[in-house]
């Protein structure tokens, strides 16, 4: 089959094709894991085990909760919270009744979360104590009718989960003072709801499960539209992957995944979460990734078979004095995404641990896996790996051709099972990336070998990518131009050793009085953490071109 000549890299046992029919829903593969697994433990958090058959009890009071709120099908509900138990008992909450998700980032400012729930048309969401503050500043602006309010104590039990909520609240002062009458509290939400009636609804691989947030070249966030089959589809297609040395973990022991990104991210929500579902693995959750100590410390407990991660993760950890303190030798796969993985990083993780990096590649657009290096590899790439069983990938020229000498870049263009339907409610976004016969046009420029490994070389976007977060320079240039003294301004990334790329910001200043500590404030209000400017520069005018765009190239180039 020549039109693949990337199969012949396949590990043995990995198939061209996986059969994608095997569920309608995501709903069938949970309940078929609750069903299965009942008395596996499903997640681990602080010390805390949640079985697969309370994951099921949970998820099922709590959809009852939620259709009791008058809310139908196909309704958007959502998700504000870090790694906790609560995260998945929501997600499989919604998806049985027959809702949708929308995942939020936890770390938006009030103006981002106002845009994502208005956009969506979200009716309820369920979110942590913690960022509450947030919701309150715009819940006005919103659709939203219901708060399900959950701490990171609801499910450690009595004792532990009091004494948990007393240390976050009142000594380490992580939740803000916030006021949302009429806010139920989660468990109270869950007790209501077991005393309700459940009513499964009919669910088609064609409905939709979840609006994944991805920042706009216009510098608004649209929502890709996931559909149910899309992310079984990518389920089944990263198992068949990992297969090859997941299949090697002892009889007996249970395949365990480490869950250090954050599950609202959908790598994690993908790779981590249903796939461990589908396989009956354990999840340890961790809420904090960016506290190493406490990752590590989490870490030296438990016996682990696989971890997702981006390069900023791996490199701090491999760097981090008590690495030593964890056991790394039953790590099977060790699976980079969402950025970058730098050669140093993998090179320096492989000795440490035995366990080669292998880096894959994928967007929110493609639920989010299309491709990835074999997972039997010895040595770091520095690819991003072949399309995944059911996927093709090929390069496009600015026309729209197929780029077909070797060694020539284009803008790598995907087609599967997992690519989305669309972005909700932008048609004319969907038909700016969507080929006639069916290909996602990612905005990466890649090139190909001979093999079939495709490599990126560049971005056509103007997209800064840190720590695997998407940052679109539109909408920060939109925001900082509303600051009191700015004339004008442009966004650009710049490589960062930690993150891979950082924010560079470069302004005119319309009053002399404008100072960087002005700009950073400003920021710090209106801009998540990942997306505020590292680097701020003032000069008197900012490069053109005849027709006055900017040129961010230069602006990129001049240090």
């Amino acid at each position: 089959m020549t039109d693949r000549p990337w199969l012949a890299a396949y590990p043995q046992g990995v198939p061209a094709d996986v059969d994608l029919s095997k569920y309608p829903s995501l709903v069938a593969l949970m309940d078929e894991a609750f069903t299965k697994y009942a008395d596996r433990i499903a997640y681990s958090f602080m010390g805390k085990d949640v079985t697969y058959a309370q994951t099921d009890s949970l998820s099922n009071a709590f959809a009852a909760y939620l259709q009791g709120l008058g809310l139908v099908k196909g309704d958007r509900v959502a998700i504000m919270m870090p790694n906790v138990p609560q995260y998945p008992v929501t997600v499989a909450a919604i998806l049985r009744a027959g809702f949708v998700v929308v995942n939020v980032n936890p770390l938006y400012t009030p103006r981002e979360l106002e845009h994502q729930l208005k956009d969506s048309g979200a009716k309820a969401i369920v979110i942590i104590e913690n960022f509450a503050t947030t919701l309150e500043q715009c819940l006005v602006h919103t659709p939203v009718k219901h708060v399900v309010l959950c701490s990171m104590g609801d499910q450690l039990g009595m004792l532990k989960g009091t004494l948990v909520n007393y240390v976050v609240r009142n000594v380490k002062k992580m939740v803000p003072a916030f006021n949302l009458p009429g806010a139920v509290r989660f468990n109270d939400a869950v007790a209501q709801g077991a005393r309700g009636a459940f009513k499964k609804p009919d669910i088609k691989p064609d409905d939709i499960a979840l609006l994944q947030y991805t920042g706009g070249t216009t510098g608004v966030s649209k929502g890709a539209i996931l559909l149910h089959r899309n992310v079984i589809a990518n389920v089944l297609q990263s198992e068949a992957w990992n297969d090859p040395v997941m299949t090697k973990v002892p009889e007996g022991e249970q395949p365990t995944s480490i869950c250090a990104l954050p599950l609202y991210h959908i790598f994690a929500f993908t790779v981590n979460m249903m796939l461990s579902m589908r396989t009956g693995g354990k999840t340890i959750l961790i809420p904090n990734p960016r506290d190493l100590p406490a990752v590590l410390k989490e870490l030296s407990k438990h016996t682990f078979h696989s971890f997702p991660a981006v390069n900023t993760l791996f490199n701090g950890l491999a760097n981090h004095p008590d690495f030593n303190t964890v056991n790394w030798q039953n790590l099977k796969v060790s699976v980079g995404g969402g950025m970058a993985v730098q050669g140093a990083v993998a090179k320096l993780w492989l000795e440490k641990t035995g366990c080669p990096i292998c880096e894959g590649y994928g967007l929110s657009e493609t639920s989010p896996s299309a491709s990835c290096n074999p997972v039997t590899a010895k040595e770091f790439t520095g690819t991003i790996g072949v399309p995944l069983p059911n996927t093709y990938m090929k390069l496009l020229d600015d026309e729209g051709h197929e780029v077909t000498t070797l060694g020539q870049p284009g803008e790598i263009a995907i087609k599967g099972p997992q690519v989305m339907a669309g972005y909700w409610q932008r048609p004319d976004e969907t038909a700016k990336v969507m080929t006639e016969d069916g290909y996602f046009k990612s905005g990466d420029i890649g090139v190909v070998d001979e093999r079939g490994y495709f490599k990126i070389v560049d971005r056509k976007k103007d997209m800064v990518l840190v720590s695997g977060f998407n940052v679109y320079p539109k909408e920060v240039e939109e925001v900082v131009a509303n600051c009191p003294g700015v004339l004008e301004c442009a966004v650009v990334g710049v490589p960062d050793e930690k993150s891979g790329e950082a924010v560079k910001l470069v302004i005119v200043k319309r009053s002399e009085d404008l100072t960087e500590a002005d700009v950073r404030e400003y920021c710090r209000h209106e801009l998540t953490g990942y997306k505020q400017p590292k680097v701020i520069e003032f000069r008197t005018e900012l490069p053109k071109t005849p027709v006055g765009k900017i040129l961010r190239r230069e602006l990129r180039d001049k240090k």
